[in-house]
């Protein structure tokens, strides 16, 4: 009896995963599609307006010496009136010349108040370090409503500022996201592929939701927040790694709109090492399962969200769980192929399943980079799909420690800290 109860629940949670993958799959077709045929919903970035927001433009540093000089150089070359925006460098802990480049530029700027926007430095050597804790002690002294913020590797062009902050002339719009890219492509094989996977996410995905009425994610850089909105859902959670993607569910969850601008893109410098890399996918699959595991139910049971969005926010929600569930599935094949008697056709077709979804879904290979790459007009690219192969398998394992950190993280409430990505790029 009780070995027919083990293979009847073995049996449920295969078929449960084979029905779960087949959902991914049918959803990356249906965005791939929706970008390429579908109406192409628009930002409200072309908007023209003379009454321009005040802006505050946060920049989160932690021993950033080797690209300060070029977020900060692009930045002050913006084409939005200097005397409607504040740059704020967030330096948070440095050990390095971070906070003595900082103060350069803050100098420069007092010197040149006609040519150079204000530039302040916010020293943060108090207090837990992490960009989620830094953002909070910043909005405190932020003078604008409107918060922009860019990662310190970023290199933002002349026309961000006024793409990003017209789009909150929509009362309703809580955050917008732009285009990430990355500048340092031709680096290695990597890059390529992380070039691709952008294009995928950015170009087709974040797009095709836009358009479709889902839910486009804020990334936490490239885009922005009221910052009232944020003060009046107690700022950013202190102890959560992807304090993005929290953000863009308890805003929804709240009633607030997020917008996806495709123009607006910004260039970055992605990790160049395999090791890099690594450390990079596992902080965000353990920042994004800590959400699910404490931000599913609330938003599943929100009255303000549409079916659609819930549906297609859960299946967001699990992305970074998915490996973990697909080990746990092949370990369970394994088990019944020993208490029970299967054919090999039988212990074939989950597998197969997964390896399809890993060709069409989980990093948007495939169809979305195709379609991206299409759009981009760079269609050559997809010369490279083939090693996705071992790109999607390096992922899955990487992603899948991940989760299982964000389930002692939730389970013990330890205290998490931030793993800084190594930048390469000097200038």
């Amino acid at each position: 009896m009780a070995k027919d109860i083990i293979i009847i629940v073995i049996n449920a949670y295969l078929v449960c995963m084979m029905v779960f993958t087949m959902l991914y799959i049918l959803r990356h077709y249906f965005v791939s599609l929706n970008r390429l045929f579908g109406r192409q919903r628009l930002s409200h970035h072309d908007i023209i307006d003379d009454d321009f927001f005040y802006v505050t433009i946060i920049v989160p540093m932690h021993n950033e010496e080797k690209v300060i000089d070029g977020v900060l150089n692009s930045l002050r070359r913006c084409d939005y009136p200097h005397d409607r925006m504040e740059i704020i460098g967030l330096n948070d802990h440095s050990t390095d010349r971070t906070a003595e480049i900082l103060d350069g530029y803050v100098e420069k700027s007092r010197r040149d108040p006609n040519g150079w926007p204000v530039i302040t430095a916010f020293h943060r050597y108090q207090g837990p370090r992490g960009k989620q804790n830094a953002l909070n002690d910043a909005l405190e002294v932020a003078k604008g409503e409107i918060i922009l913020v860019f990662d310190a590797d970023y290199l933002p062009p002349r026309d961000i500022i006024r793409s990003l902050a017209a789009n909150f002339k929509d009362p309703e719009v809580g955050a917008v996201m732009g285009r990430v890219i990355p500048i340092n492509t031709k680096t290695n094989l990597l890059m390529r592929l992380e070039d691709l996977e952008r294009t995928g996410g950015y170009q087709i995905d974040q797009q095709a939701k836009y358009n479709s009425g889902f839910i486009p994610l804020y990334g936490g850089t490239v885009g922005g927040f009221r910052k009232s909105a944020i003060l009046d859902l107690g700022g950013f959670v202190g102890n959560i790694l992807a304090e993005d993607t929290e953000l863009t569910f308890r805003l929804i969850v709240n009633g607030w709109e997020i917008v996806y601008d495709n123009r607006a893109e910004c260039y970055e410098e992605s990790p160049e090492s395999w090791e890099a890399r690594a450390k990079q996918i596992r902080r965000w699959s353990r920042g994004h399962n800590q959400i699910l595991l404490t931000r599913l139910l609330p938003f599943l049971f929100s009255s303000k969200l549409s079916f659609r969005q819930k549906f297609d926010g859960t299946l967001v929600l699990f992305i970074y769980l998915l490996p973990l569930l697909w080990w746990i599935s092949w370990f369970l094949l394994f088990v019944i192929w020993f208490i029970d008697d299967i054919g090999f056709a039988q212990w074939l077709v989950p597998v197969a399943i997964t390896l399809v979804h890993g060709s069409v879904g989980n990093f948007a290979p495939f169809f979305q980079i195709g379609i991206g790459s299409l759009l981009d007009g760079s269609s050559r690219r997809v010369l490279l799909l083939p090693y996705f192969l071992y790109y999607f398998s390096f992922s899955l394992w990487f992603t899948s420690l991940g989760a299982l950190q964000a389930f002692v993280d939730v389970v013990t409430r330890r205290a998490v800290t931030w793993q800084k990505t190594e930048r390469i790029r000097a200038t």
